[in-house]
């Protein structure tokens, strides 16, 4: 199924493929959701960090100051709670254990060493500012290849050396690669970035005395999952701990690990049984609260005169930062790129060794696409190197070696199951749309401003929902199994749907009720959806790699059939007939004699027993139920982004004339937010290729504290995108969705450099390194020039363009 016009009036019910109107838009709208911000407690006190100002050091002295000695916190007095230990079973993975406060060293700038709480966040960023901090400064690892390359010092002085992981792959590589006609090299860098969500980590906590409960509001992704951390690194049981995600101002991954800060908030609340809350600022989320995508690419690929792919061998550095965050964060990313580079390619020849070093930053995290925007940049960025160097159209050769839809499903080199779609037609659909032709002709003509026009390509997969395999082969401290869901029917005929996955944005509250809508016809308005609380929802790992629609829906779905059974046997006895008679459709059950509305069944439930069947069913209209799909390796979603650029080889600037996506993310539960999800995604990935770069200098000092200095996308410069859907079902999942969360943020830098480069071409200029600002591309520019032995111009005079 394909579906170009996505402008139809949202609408108010319906189930799967239906564009209902958000729920969640309401509140927000009017400024009537509720964050850790907006939670108000008598005796709150409010926590304020003494961050280290130096990237590494040893810790000589923490001296607290007199009057506020009690309010005043250091790692050496939270005696009760342990380091946060993210293991892997990986081959050579090496552990950090990350203190929830800094002991003996400090490992990058903003690492919190003490903690200050008063009932204003000024008075304890006041007390903050008098305790004396004495430091014996170290080298600082700003570089992940100096990192890499010495062992004299070590982020980690137990290690010996400075790499968190070594991981290689080969896979007939000799054997395909050797006589290959046509050898590309090809060097690609991504920079580090930060996820600036419109909320920061935030955090509150109280003893709940009526229930000896330790409560911890949090804003997180991953609710369960920080429960069950806490209560082992507290050494409490899992019972003595609620956690509690209200609404979430945005995540993409930032918010699916345990942060130091809300083991230390919990420890307050734990110790002094009064509540304490943390809102991060925004200097402190630039400076100190993680960073993510920093890849550094070394490739060699080769192919035959037509540019057909046999073989690749890449060497992929990362700069890991100075710690692995709990649960999973290094292994993840370095095995993710390690099996997901080949993308979504035929070839049978590969070779690969991952490294991810650490250095003297914060902790890198997983940010939406993680490892696939770093993969999909360098892999297409080939692909177009290869189609110059054979001198054909980049689409035509990418379409030749693009995996065939008649071959699904399709085991790749690296053992990635793509369980559905159709690849070539996704490519194909995309150049239709772009007008190749048109753009072709354009750039003949010349623009008459001076500018150069050009237009790129980019496929991606996405691998989604992934499951215990992938995570139990890794080795990690917590392995995704069956996802629960539990649904009970109200006395009224309502429905509550219960998951345990948390919504920062997905628009879950809806989509999930469109499912229960799907299989039990009670209208999405009277549908609730609670999640976000561990003491009310089933358990699930919550909310991270694409996986909640596949998981939490697949679980929705098999909850609410459960229920037909029941529903259907007081509702024949109900119509005095006999069960195999009737049958449930649109919320009722009719017979020959009539219809019975589940409202009615409901209400003898609940209200009426003497009209209930003998032998009804004593679990009632409540059941729970779990989920996972048949094959747990991954729903594989897929999409194919098309760029038309013009670039001012005076100024540098690049503006993004017409952009083109074509998703598969198999059967869409409501189409509107499937598209909202992609232009929230491709508005970060255009940020990620033209704009953000967390910037150090060789001290590993940030410099790019503010939104002044750390650039981000805005309106003006994102343009109008036209998204093309394709529905490709997959065969493992219920209805054959796949995740989609993702997918918008992978592939825009690869579309926009490829575009970028096409349009250099006539000056014998490439670029490879995001973010392209006007610098970069001008200095590309002047490089081509003097190797061509053409005067270089004074490039000086263009710095100000940035």
């Amino acid at each position: 199924m394909s579906h170009t016009d996505h402008y139809e009036s949202p609408v108010e019910n319906g189930g799967v493929g239906a564009r209902v109107r958000r729920r969640e838009d309401e509140r927000h709208l009017h400024g009537k959701g509720r964050f850790v911000a907006d939670y108000v407690f008598p005796d709150l006190q409010e926590v304020a960090f003494l961050r280290s100002p130096v990237a590494h050091a040893r810790i000589s002295h923490i001296g607290k100051p007199q009057q506020y000695e009690r309010q005043v916190i250091v790692r050496g007095d939270m005696t009760s709670a342990t380091d946060i230990v993210a293991d892997s079973s990986l081959p050579t993975y090496k552990s950090s254990s990350h203190p929830p406060l800094a002991s003996e060293k400090v490992r990058f700038v903003g690492e919190p060493v003490a903690m200050c709480f008063a009932p204003t966040r000024a008075e304890a960023e006041d007390i903050a500012e008098e305790v004396a901090l004495d430091l014996e400064e170290l080298p600082a690892f700003a570089n992940a290849f100096t990192a890499r390359d010495r062992t004299d010092v070590r982020v980690h002085d137990h290690w010996d050396n400075n790499l968190f992981l070594d991981l290689t792959a080969d896979v007939d590589f000799a054997a395909h690669a050797e006589g290959a006609p046509v050898v590309v090299k090809q060097k690609v860098d991504l920079a580090r970035q930060c996820m600036v969500p419109m909320e920061g980590k935030a955090v509150l906590a109280y003893w709940d005395h009526p229930h000896s409960q330790l409560v911890v509001i949090t804003s997180t992704q991953v609710p369960h999952m920080i429960r069950t951390v806490l209560a082992q690194c507290l050494g409490i049981d899992h019972a003595q701990v609620r956690v509690i995600s209200p609404d979430v101002g945005g995540a993409f991954g930032y918010k699916c690990v345990l942060q130091q800060e809300e083991l230390c908030i919990a420890w307050l609340a734990l110790t002094y049984k009064k509540p304490f809350r943390f809102i991060e600022d925004r200097r402190e989320h630039l400076i100190a609260g993680a960073n993510t995508r920093q890849h550094h690419y070394e490739l060699t690929a080769y192919a035959d005169t037509t540019g057909r792919l046999l073989a690749l061998d890449a060497q992929l550095l990362i700069d890991g930062g100075a710690y692995s965050a709990w649960p999973f964060t290094i292994g993840l990313e370095t095995g993710q790129a390690l099996g997901n580079l080949p993308g979504p390619y035929d070839f049978r020849g590969y070779r690969c060794q991952t490294q991810c070093a650490a250095t003297n930053k914060p902790g890198f995290l997983p940010y939406r696409g993680v490892a696939r925007t770093g993969v999909c940049f360098a892999i297409e960025l080939t692909m177009d190197a290869i189609a110059r160097a054979v001198g054909r159209e980049a689409w035509e050769v990418r379409y030749d070696n693009l995996v065939r839809g008649q071959d699904m499903p399709y085991t790749n080199v690296v053992k990635k199951h793509y369980d559905s779609g159709d690849f070539q037609e996704s490519l194909k659909r995309a150049v239709d749309q772009l007008d190749v032709a048109q753009w072709r002709e354009r750039q003949k003509q010349g623009e008459k401003d001076g500018r150069l026009v050009g237009i790129g390509f980019a496929t991606f997969t996405e691998q989604s929902a992934h499951g215990t395999a992938v995570f139990a082969s890794w080795g990690l401290p917590i392995v995704p199994g069956y996802d629960l869901a539990t649904v009970r029917v109200t006395a009224d005929g309502g429905l509550e749907v219960r998951a345990g996955i948390h919504s920062h944005g997905q628009g879950m509250e809806t989509t999930l009720a469109q499912i229960a809508n799907e299989i039990l016809g009670v209208p999405v308005a009277k549908i609730k959806v609670v999640h976000g609380d561990t003491a009310l929802t089933p358990f699930s790992t919550g909310t991270y790699a694409s996986r909640s629609i596949v998981m939490a829906g697949g679980a929705v779905a098999a909850t609410c059939r459960e229920l037909v059974p029941r529903i259907v046997k007081i509702g024949a006895h109900l119509l005095q007939e006999d069960e195999s008679a009737v049958r449930f459709e649109h919320g009722e059950v009719v017979g020959a004699k009539g219809r019975i509305p589940l409202t009615d069944v409901a209400m003898a439930w609940y209200l009426r027993p003497e009209r209930l069947p003998k032998g009804v069913d004593l679990a009632g209209l409540e059941a729970t139920q779990g989920f996972k799909p048949k094959v747990d390796t991954g729903a594989f979603s897929y999409a194919t982004h098309a760029a038309a650029v013009a670039v001012d080889t005076e100024t540098g600037h690049v503006e993004i004339l017409d952009y083109v996506i074509v998703e598969d993310c198999g059967r869409m539960i409501n189409p509107m937010v499937v598209e909202g999800q992609t232009i929230g995604g491709t508005a970060q990935g255009i940020g990620t290729a033209l704009f953000e770069e967390t910037l150090y200098d060789e001290n590993a000092q940030p410099l790019t504290s503010t939104l002044a200095d750390y650039m981000l996308p805005g309106p003006t410069e994102l343009p109008r995108l036209k998204i093309i859907h394709m529905e490709t079902p997959s065969p493992y999942t219920e209805f054959g969705a796949k995740g989609v969360g993702e997918g918008g943020a992978i592939a825009p830098p690869a579309a926009l450099f490829n575009a970028v480069n096409d349009a250099l071409r006539p000056l014998g200029a490439t670029v490879s390194e995001t973010p392209l600002t006007p610098r970069r591309l001008l200095s590309a520019i002047e490089a081509a020039k003097a190797q061509k032995g053409v005067p270089a111009k004074q490039a000086l005079q263009h710095e100000e363009v940035e």
